[in-house]
């Protein structure tokens, strides 16, 4: 029994010996299996890590080099002041000159037809928004004050901006601006503010400030077209929006037969400037305090009756909006331009939706150049007719320059440009349809100052 017992664990080593190589054979390929997991996992954060940093950084480098590329042939960027720099585009001679203010989000390219061809009969100029286009963003240390009113990204600090871009370019005024969109909106701020500096006033598609009190229109801003701004925004950040654009699936609002491939390669660069579309997003989600702006400021200083008010639309809906909210859209507008502007020259454009600057163009230029026209015929009148002028009854005064901006029915904000800002005689004078500047003073005895009678 001894011997038997004894004789089992060595009968048993053999059978372990057997086992132990078949044992180590299975946990080799799971140590193996283990290994190979963790090396795909490790390969795969290294691609993706990668994926996430490359893109970005190229985009960067290349948003550096072609911005100085694609600055547009004889667009300046002017030093506004208070470190802000922006972007303006002048073409062709003459006046009065005709500025034109851009739709939400979007650069001075949108005007290149209308640009192209009103410039044939006097200077047109385009300008970018801060933040769009070739125009930097604002520094936020650096002020005029008008932020404690206005915020920025808003209409009255745009009009702020506009303002001194136009003084800092030496723009001749009076002159006639033209809005389309928020355009418009900051075109009426401006001209019921600086009244004296516009003679026409000239609205695209203007949003009627009412639409933001439209809880329909509100879900669909704030709930469908603000998101996709922001999907817009990221993309270009993380450098996606330049991939999409080589791959062809993104592709340029602004484009056709009559654009030339400069233009189509700058709005390709603007779909993949982060800056550019953050701006874009900024303009739309202050929209509405911008429409605020707008109505508190025409019921504290009404438009004045010197100038001419034209409006174009369409008769065409979006078709990127629901019919609804086309149908909600047209009727207030209607309504708003009875209220606010029942004068108005107001002209339908057949086959025209709120894309007509840059898909009607024509339609824009032909009306232009009408006023343009108009305008030029005025100032050309013989001098004695308005020496003549100076002796009849409708003689409101002569007033001097003040630097000073000031409200009422003698008001004026001229200045003369240079290094030196002497007070100079202006006389004005009520033409056809708006005052008129005298650059001297009548030979005879100065007249004092009387009120108009009827």
């Amino acid at each position: 029994m001894r011997r038997r017992v004894e004789a089992r664990p060595a009968c048993s080593r053999p059978e372990a010996t057997k086992k132990d190589p078949e044992e180590k054979q299975h946990r080799q390929p799971e140590a193996t299996r283990g290994r190979t997991y963790s090396s795909v996992l490790l390969n795969f954060g290294k691609c993706v890590l990668l994926l996430i940093i490359i893109p970005p950084f190229l985009n960067y480098a290349s948003l550096q080099r072609e911005e100085q590329m694609l600055l547009p042939q004889g667009g300046q960027v002017v030093d506004v002041g208070l470190g802000q720099k922006m972007h303006l585009l002048c073409k062709g001679r003459g006046k009065p000159v005709v500025v034109l203010d851009a739709p939400a989000g979007m650069s001075s390219d949108t005007w290149l037809h209308v640009q192209e061809s009103v410039s044939s009969v006097t200077q047109v100029c385009t300008y970018d928004r801060v933040g769009l286009g070739f125009s930097k963003r604002a520094f936020p240390n650096e002020t005029t004050g008008t932020e404690k009113v206005w915020g920025l990204s808003t209409t009255g600090r745009m009009v702020d901006d506009l303002q001194r871009l136009l003084r800092a370019a030496n723009i001749s005024m009076p002159f006639i601006l033209v809005g389309s969109e928020l355009g418009a909106l900051n075109s009426r701020f401006y001209a019921h503010i600086h009244d004296v500096q516009v003679s026409d006033l000239v609205l695209i598609d203007p949003i009627p400030e009412e639409v933001f009190e439209e809880q329909q229109w509100n879900e669909y801003w704030y709930g469908k077209l603000l998101p996709s701004l922001h999907a817009q925004q990221l993309s270009a950040a993380a450098g996606l929006s330049r991939i999409l654009i080589i791959l062809g699936v993104l592709e340029p609002s602004i484009k056709g037969e009559n654009v030339s491939e400069e233009v189509v390669q700058r709005q390709k660069y603007l779909l993949s400037n982060p800056v550019h579309q953050s701006s874009a997003v900024d303009e739309h989600y202050f929209m509405n305090e911008s429409a605020a702006q707008v109505r508190d400021i025409t019921k504290f200083k009404p438009l004045s009756s010197m100038i001419s008010v034209s409006v174009l639309t369409g008769d065409l809906f979006d078709q990127q909006m629901p019919e609804h909210l086309n149908q909600m859209v047209a009727k207030l507008q209607t309504r708003f331009l009875k209220e606010s502007y029942p004068s108005a020259n107001h002209i339908h454009i057949k086959g025209a939706d709120r894309r007509m600057i840059y898909k009607k163009p024509s339609a824009i230029s032909q009306h232009l150049k009408r006023l343009v026209n108009q305008r030029q015929a005025r100032q050309q009148s013989p001098p004695g007719q308005l020496q003549e002028t100076l002796h009849s009854p409708f003689l409101l005064g002569i007033i001097h320059h003040s630097p000073l901006h000031c409200c009422g029915l003698l008001s004026t904000s001229r200045q003369t440009h240079g290094p030196q800002r002497t007070p100079e005689p202006v006389c004005l004078l009520w033409g056809a349809s708006r005052w008129e500047y005298l650059d001297s003073p009548p030979p005879q005895t100065p007249v004092q100052p009387h009120t108009l009678s009827s």
